[in-house]
Formats: C-alpha cells, structure tokens, sequence
C-alpha cells in the first residue's frame, strides 16, 4: 500500500461523537510508551501526525486519522500508567469496551506490545479480553532494533507460549521497528488485503 494522504480527523471521548462508521478502521494501542505514536508516523510516514503526550496516561481520547481517503486510522489510549488514577482507568475501560465492542466499522485492532520485555499480565489479560468479546486483533512487537536477533526470538516464542496456553492459534503476529520501519510493508499489506475482502464482500452481496 501506497500512503498518499494521511490527517487528523477528530479526537473523542465519547462514542457518539466519533466520525461516521462509513470507512473500515484500524485501531492501534498498548501501553503508555510502547512506541504507538512513532511506529502509526512511521506507518504514515508522516512525522509528528501522532503526538506523545508530555504526560504518559494522561490523555483519555479516541484519535481518529483518515488515511487515502478510504479508511481510518485510530489511535486509542495508552494503558498500564500507574500514575493514572482509579476514576481515569475506569473512565478508559467504559470508553474502551464501547468503542471496541460496538463500533461495528473496526476490523481489526492492533496491541502493540514492547518486544524488549517479558509477557506483562495487563498486556495479556487485554488481548483474553478481545478474544472472549470475538474482537479480531494483531499483536505487534514494537522496538525490534532495540534488542538483539536472540532475545527478539526469544521474547516473541515467550509470548506466543503464554497465549498457546489458552488459546488454539495465534492472531496475526508483526515485528516492528520505527525506526528501521521494519514491519511497515507488512501491516500496510494486511490492511490492504482487510479493505479489498471488505469491498469484494460488500459488491457481492449488493451492500
């Protein structure tokens, strides 16, 4: 996939006020200082489009990105900032299962997940809770030139082992980095694939 436009579109905490369901969505997010913003510049190879907080956890909206005019991009909330108080992470769960479980234009939401460290329980628990409310999702391993080959493997097997536990297959696995734009081709691929099954879907079926 080609990037020829991407731009801001609207940021909300309210479900009601998102923009029109009338273009397939991505939704992209995990921890606070994952690497979401970085690696959604990096997707749209736009620097600065996704801005970082001066405070982690701090902002509580839905940012909404229209990307060649034909699908959104949207960057949720970070989670896991201990700093966050108890009304703030309730707030974010409320607004997160609405957007998440009734936004019915979401084909896919993308955790990311740093590919430095060991399975995090908030982490693993959020991509249980996808599973069980029938949400597709990727896992995308962020930060992938910050480690050597080994421990990459390494740490990507841990987290393929955690969920096998649970799970009979995986979902759809990247490794990413902003900064090599590793992994870039491959999301934009997937996504591409995602848009033309959705519009062979919707001609076939005269919708």
């Amino acid at each position: 996939m080609i990037i020829k436009d991407a731009r801001f579109i609207s940021s909300n905490s309210r479900f009601e006020k998102l923009p029109k369901d009338n273009m397939p969505e991505y939704a992209f997010i995990g921890r606070s200082n994952v690497g979401k913003s970085s690696l959604i510049n990096a997707l749209v190879q736009r620097k600065g489009l996704a801005k970082t907080s001066a405070t982690p956890g701090k902002t509580i909206a839905i940012n909404h990105f229209m990307v060649n005019n034909s699908w959104y991009l949207v960057d949720l909330p970070g989670y896991g900032y201990a700093q966050r108080s108890k009304k703030a992470r309730e707030e974010w769960r409320v607004m997160l299962a609405n957007y998440i479980t009734r936004r019915r234009n979401l084909l896919y939401t993308f955790v990311l997940v740093d590919s430095r460290i060991e399975p995090q329980n908030s982490d693993i628990g959020f991509m249980e809770w996808l599973g069980e409310n029938q949400v597709p999702f990727c896992i995308v391993f962020t930060k992938a030139d910050k480690i050597s080959k080994a421990e990459l493997d390494r740490n990507v097997d841990a987290y393929k082992n955690r969920l096998l536990e649970d799970w009979e297959e995986l979902p759809p696995i990247f490794i990413t980095s902003s900064e090599t734009k590793m992994g870039r081709d491959e999301i934009l691929d997937f996504i591409e694939q995602q848009n033309t099954e959705l519009e062979n879907y919707l001609k076939t079926n005269g919708l």
